[in-house]
């Protein structure tokens, strides 16, 4: 996937079909989209185009990031997305309704149809909607396909749902409305040595930025693609009271991998999290804190063992 951070004309020799959004989480409802607008462009000898924006400083439009730029645009690519606009929201916020049509869709694009949900806005104060789209498109020849809105649990998939999810500890939920699992790729950091040197359970840390969602605390069944492989891991995300009490510790994301003994510091491994366990709770000693660990490991081992 080609992808262009500012707004320029994409490849597109014989037009193309574009997906329209912001497309946080790339959850049931964006994939639809997005989906629909590859199948489109393979039917008509078309170029599967997306657009979308970054906003300033990595922030959300309605909360933490759920995923990091790299796995968003990971997710997009394996939809069958070959041309992707990311340019700064700042560059065409300013652009009315009927400019963005023609500068974005038109000579950006050369856009031959375009697919969005309905309830897409666009233009300046998002002056636009679906009606006015599909308006300006029609003298220009590009059909507007509004795609269904995804439905979990009888009500609309929407990534607000899916911060909530994720942050209630809701992990099924949330991976329901996502489409596969919640997974991060933040950089290995060193920890304090404490599982490898006090646990016998050497740890991966991958602590979460500021600007990324964090999901509830407590101890997940996760998978981790390390050296080419996915291996079953046990992850914590929590304060670790068992060894530092003090209130204003640090909320860290440690993975076990059973059986791993590779240096991954500075690699950024992609980590799936595939089933809330258990709450972070303080336990009396170290040993009984290795000991859920060690447990834990072993429910992860069991649980992707049967789902072959």
């Amino acid at each position: 996937m080609q992808i262009y951070q500012t707004l320029t004309p994409v490849s597109a020799p014989q037009g193309s079909a574009v997906a329209l959004g912001y497309f946080d989480g790339v959850h049931c409802g964006h994939r639809a989209v997005l989906g629909t607008a590859a199948d489109y462009a393979a039917h008509h000898g078309l170029t599967a185009a997306a657009f979308t924006f970054e906003l300033p400083g990595d922030n959300s439009l309605k909360g933490g990031r759920i995923l990091s730029l790299a796995q968003k645009h990971a997710r997009v690519a394996e939809l069958g997305i070959a041309q992707y606009l990311e340019p700064p929201f700042e560059e065409f916020r300013a652009l009315s309704p009927e400019d963005f049509v023609g500068h974005v869709l038109v000579d950006c694009f050369h856009a031959k149809a375009v697919f969005c949900g309905d309830n897409f806005t666009f233009g300046a104060r998002a002056a636009g909607n679906v009606e006015l789209l599909e308006q300006l498109c029609s003298p220009h020849g590009i059909t507007v396909d509004v795609v269904p809105m995804a439905q979990y649990g009888g009500q609309t998939v929407s990534s607000t749902r899916i911060r909530a999810a994720l942050e209630e500890g809701r992990l099924h939920d949330a991976n329901a409305m996502l489409g596969k699992p919640y997974a991060i790729d933040w950089p290995v950091t060193h920890g304090k040595g404490i599982g490898s040197g006090k646990l016998g359970t050497p740890t991966i840390n991958q602590n979460y930025p500021a600007e990324a969602l964090q999901p509830c605390t407590g101890v997940y069944l996760t998978r981790i693609l390390l050296d080419g492989a996915w291996r079953p891991a046990a992850t914590g995300i929590g304060r670790r009271p068992t060894v530092d009490s003090s209130a204003n510790a640090a909320v860290t994301c440690e993975t076990f991998v059973p059986d791993y003994t590779g240096n991954v510091y500075g690699q950024t491994p992609l980590l799936e999290f595939h089933k809330y366990l258990c709450p972070v709770r303080k336990f009396g000693s170290m040993d009984e804190l290795a000991a859920l660990i060690h447990h834990a490991a072993e429910e992860s081992k069991a649980y992707f063992a049967a789902q072959h």
